[in-house]
């Protein structure tokens, strides 16, 4: 298999299933609550077709996949109406958790799916870096799945940890208002509307301008490191047994 498509494949078959559970467990959250609104618009399915942004899913974590960047991306978000929550104020923060949350579960599944498709190899590295190499060595199939589950793994932790980024209109924004006292919620929340461009320039401008401000970097990056070492111990431990 040609390289690219190998690390192309391999990056973006996860990511789409990582997003797409993530925005659907807001959907059933929210459902959960008291607003069916996701359920009303189908949007409730595990159909990608019925969730994926072409660029914000395929072309653009493609093209930063390619160039090494930190990899993101973003689905067609879940319809929730707050006002049709039982409790808007604490429902709100309960449906933005349930993505990131839904993202950590996932990690821990592909964590012990890859620890099972070492274990007849009898590879228990928990360096990361050794395992790509090990994997590298692998038949063709076995080094698909396995770089797939290990970027699942990793693509979940990641996706989790960014969207608690309390930037709108990220999950952790909505957590973060919920939280606030009402009258610096509502403050907050005029943010809203800005979002789009705050996250343009936090993550693209700032960096440019000002040496060393790498907010994905110093922020995101350290503890997405810690937790990904962790799944990666639950694997290796899984494959040693």
């Amino acid at each position: 298999m040609n390289e690219t498509l190998f690390q192309a494949l391999t990056l973006i078959i996860p990511l789409v299933f990582a997003i797409v559970f993530h925005e659907v467990a807001h959907g059933m959250m929210a459902r959960a609550l008291g607003d069916p609104t996701a359920e009303e618009m189908n949007r409730l399915s595990l159909n990608p077709l019925r969730h994926v942004d072409p660029i914000g899913t395929v072309v653009v974590p493609g093209i930063l996949a390619l160039l090494h960047a930190p990899i993101f991306g973003w689905a067609k978000p879940v319809p929730v109406n707050m006002w049709r929550l039982r409790n808007p104020r604490v429902g709100m923060m309960l449906v933005a958790a349930a993505g990131p949350a839904t993202n950590l579960v996932m990690a821990g599944v592909g964590a012990v799916l890859l620890g099972l498709l070492l274990r007849p190899y009898g590879i228990t590295s928990i360096n990361l870096d050794l395992v790509m190499q090990e994997l590298s060595a692998l038949p063709i199939v076995t080094s698909f799945i396995g770089f797939g589950l290990l970027f699942f793994l990793r693509i979940n932790v990641f996706l989790a940890l960014f969207n608690l980024l309390p930037i709108p209109p990220f999950d952790g924004s909505h957590i973060v208002e919920g939280l606030l006292p009402k009258g610096l919620a509502r403050s907050y929340g005029r943010l809203r509307p800005y979002g789009l461009t705050l996250f343009i320039v936090l993550l693209f401008v700032l960096p440019q301008l000002i040496p060393g401000f790498d907010l994905v970097g110093r922020v995101v990056f350290p503890p997405v490191e810690w937790l990904t070492g962790h799944y990666v111990s639950l694997a290796a431990a899984i494959a040693g047994q």
